[in-house]
């Protein structure tokens, strides 16, 4: 239940921050503008050797309000280590039969990062959440949702790279269920992440009453 309920959350959101800080007090100030913004969705990349630690600071703060997840996870032995450091989900630019295993016996949300239909087949067939859009949306930019989806409509696919304010409404039209942003969402004064989130959310908004009217 722990996972549907979070990949769900993270779905109705429709974006996450993704935080590469070594600064614990730099997280909590871009936490708190993201979630006045709307965004309440945090990944933290295991880029950092503080990651782990700082998930676990993170949950401890802010509980319920918070979404915190690891991303950049790589291998087995980094998914057990979020994992265990309260990571709510997993995020990588790879595919892993073993981290999608751990993931799904740990109840936490996976989105790896897919080259291939095929291997977004195998990563869903595991248990995989969402199939991230990763690295080859550099290729095929905004269009890479509806060429996934053309033969399986219903791939949850999690973005990110590439996306920003001007083409948001691209990807959105094209399928894509959730954003990932860096500098939009982590870059800046407080007040600017806050007023780039809301705007961020308004646009969501505005395209799933569209998709929502188009279905009547």
């Amino acid at each position: 239940m722990k996972k549907t309920m979070i990949a769900k959350s993270m779905f109705e959101v429709g974006a996450l921050a993704i935080v590469r800080t070594e600064s614990f007090e730099r997280a909590c100030e871009i936490a708190e503008s993201c979630i006045r913004g709307g965004i309440p969705v945090m990944e933290m990349s295991y880029t950092l050797n503080s990651a782990g630690n700082m998930i676990r600071q993170l949950r401890e703060k802010y509980k319920d309000k918070l979404i915190v997840g690891a991303g950049t996870v790589l291998d087995s032995e980094t998914a057990r280590h979020a994992i265990l450091n309260e990571a709510q989900f997993i995020i990588a630019p790879n595919y892993s039969e073993e981290v999608a295993k751990i993931c799904n016996r740990y109840q936490i949300p996976y989105a790896p990062g897919c080259t291939s239909f095929t291997e977004a087949v195998e990563a869903l067939t595991l248990g995989a959440s969402f199939i991230k859009a990763f690295p080859i949306s550099d290729f095929y930019g905004e269009r890479l949702p509806k060429v996934f989806k053309t033969p399986l409509p219903d791939m949850p696919i999690l973005a990110s790279g590439g996306i920003d304010l001007s083409n948001l409404r691209d990807w959105l039209a094209n399928g894509v269920d959730v954003c990932g942003f860096g500098s939009l969402l982590t870059k800046g004064s407080s007040e600017e992440i806050e007023t780039n989130a809301k705007e961020i959310c308004t646009i969501i908004e505005e395209n799933r009453k569209i998709r929502k009217e188009g279905f009547k």
